[in-house]
């Protein structure tokens, strides 16, 4: 730090030079984040001041968050869920299985549990900080976690069951209903990751095939982030419970706080991101979520149709907004199109190239990456 401070016009032209190093939105098909809704930049603005880890110093925007938590639970299935704003999926799926650890006393070290080989990275950090082990299951041939698998690894020290609606790689949604019953009958605590899938499963006009929430008996905790498909700002995830109960597993005392206990993994909460998520959410409303899901898959399809017109195979028939299509090299491939300014990824198994159609990826943006995949290919 220097000594003597540098003049304003100077720090913003080093913050704007900064800003655009920035890969625009519009060049990134790897990315389940987008552009927030103008609305919900205006209410993290407002609010950036707030900080909910000391809810009684900022009531109105505690209020806000409990508004949100309520509206989705509505989306979710469940009015009258317990939860909070996160920082994300991460943050979500770290907290649904350390209430599970709370729940069923385990002898440290034989703690497990089982999960999809699809399951997201964050899973990985809460094994680390729980002291758990994975296990995880084999998907089947449509990339969805192989139920009865799942069930030959349950023994007396596994505490949570864990399933995906909308995987990273390739936008699955496991057999839930199936997992569910399996928790119910095992005595298990059941977390559903959809962080991604639920801002779009709902919207979608065969959703009432993908039962994924709190409609589904034996489901005790969602992952849910407005900060992907929800248009909020980052970062602004959601943990919803089934019961209050388990959430206040989670507390700990917060003696020099207005409020005496916690229940969020970091102490320091944005206010912003409620009141961002509260916004962007009151202002869409269902009808606004279903137009913007409803574009999304209709580039979806129109990216998937293109790339069959090429001979080329698809890894999994898109069941949201992701596109995989198998190539010979992926790898190779991606790194040809970063060289031409697009960010893409890869997937692991099968091999494929992964395109995540956001709400920033226009039927005009569909068409110039097109363009520019079959000079390549």
């Amino acid at each position: 730090m220097r000594e003597h401070g540098v003049d304003e016009t100077v720090i913003l032209k080093e913050l704007e030079d900064a800003a655009q190093r920035n890969v625009p939105y519009a060049r990134v098909l790897s990315s389940m984040c987008t552009t927030p809704h103008p609305i919900a930049l205006k209410a993290h603005r407002e609010f950036i001041v707030s900080n909910l880890g000391d809810p009684k110093l900022f009531p109105g925007t505690a209020s806000l968050e409990h508004a949100c938590i309520g509206m989705l639970g509505e989306l979710l299935h469940l009015p009258l869920a317990a939860g909070y704003i996160t920082t994300g999926g991460t943050e979500s799926n770290i907290q649904a299985l350390r209430s599970a650890r709370q729940l069923k006393k385990v002898d440290p070290g034989k703690a497990n549990i089982v999960l999809p080989e699809s399951a997201h990275y964050s899973f990985d950090k809460a094994a680390q900080m729980l002291g758990v082990t994975l296990r995880r299951a084999p998907l089947d041939d449509e990339l969805k976690v192989d139920v009865d698998a799942m069930a030959g690894l349950i023994d007396r020290n596994t505490i949570a069951l864990v399933a995906i609606a909308g995987t990273t790689e390739f936008g699955q949604v496991d057999s839930i209903p199936a997992i569910g019953k399996l928790a119910l009958d095992e005595d298990i605590f059941f977390h559903v990751d959809a962080a991604f899938g639920g801002f779009v499963i709902p919207f979608l006009k065969d959703s009432s095939k993908l039962k994924f929430d709190f409609e589904v008996p034996g489901v005790m905790s969602v992952a849910i982030d407005p900060h992907k498909m929800g248009m909020s700002t980052i970062p602004s995830g959601g943990l919803l419970y089934r019961d209050e109960r388990f959430m206040k597993l989670l507390e700990i005392n917060a003696q020099y706080l207005t409020s005496q206990v916690q229940s969020s993994l970091a102490g320091t909460r944005s206010g912003a991101s409620a009141a961002a998520t509260y916004a962007v959410m009151r202002h869409l409303g269902m009808d606004g979520y279903r137009k913007i899901v409803s574009t999304c898959m209709d580039n979806t399809l129109l990216l998937r149709d293109s790339l069959l017109d090429m001979g080329l195979e698809l890894a999994l028939e898109p069941v949201m907004n992701i596109v995989t299509t198998k190539l010979p090299d992926a790898e190779a491939t991606r790194k040809k199109l970063c060289d031409m300014g697009w960010f893409v990824s890869t997937t692991s198994r099968p091999e494929a190239l992964r395109m995540v159609v956001m709400p920033h990826v226009t039927r005009t943006v569909v068409d110039s990456f097109v363009t520019d995949i079959k000079k390549i290919l």
